[in-house]
């Protein structure tokens, strides 16, 4: 049966992006990292069971700009992945991908969602808020968080919604000697 899971990086002081929108304090994390480490096997290992996915304008802006998609649409990250933007602006699309942009409420996106992605899970890349109106209405299954070596003194919060100890169970803690990798099962009654 198809998860759907918050798969993201986080800095110690509950951070994915900085007060500029920018992860480049991520891959400098990620540079700094052990070559031998299990990051990349993660990504990897989740990755292969992505059917589809979803991401908000402001992620969607950031990885258009960081990768030069419109300049090279080839290096679209998740190609052979439906992927639904969230949005109440106009953005531009990248050409050959398969992206559906969406507005409002999440739970009818949520079954198209289901339906693309077949026995594969849901992928729900960020931002926060984008994630948090999944769990507001008992989407979210999984969050499966990686702890970078940074703080970032303010940014984009992980999740700016209230789960309390309850509504999470822990099902993974690992670390490759620079991050640590937790995942928790969520379980939130819709709203």
């Amino acid at each position: 049966m198809s998860k759907t899971q918050y798969f993201t990086a986080t800095s110690l002081d509950g951070f994915i992006a900085d007060a500029g929108n920018s992860l480049d304090w991520l891959f400098e994390a990620e540079a700094a990292a052990n070559a031998d480490s299990a990051s990349g096997d993660l990504y990897s290992e989740f990755y292969a069971h992505v059917g589809a996915l979803a991401m908000g304008a402001t992620t969607y802006e950031w990885v258009l700009g960081h990768e030069k998609l419109l300049d090279k649409p080839e290096s679209w990250p998740y190609r052979g992945r439906r992927c639904w933007v969230f949005s109440h602006r106009q953005l531009p699309a990248v050409p050959g991908a398969d992206i559906r942009f969406a507005s409002g409420d999440v739970r009818p996106v949520h079954r198209e969602m289901l339906a693309a992605a077949g026995e594969r899970n849901i992928w729900l890349v960020g931002g926060g808020d984008l994630v948090g109106q999944f769990a507001d209405h008992g989407l979210l299954d999984e969050m499966i968080i990686s702890i970078a070596p940074a703080t970032l003194g303010s940014g984009a919060p992980l999740l700016p919604r209230r789960l309390m100890p309850g509504e999470l169970a822990l099902t993974r803690c690992a670390d490759d000697g620079t991050f640590v990798h937790l995942s928790y099962a969520v379980s939130r009654s819709s709203g």
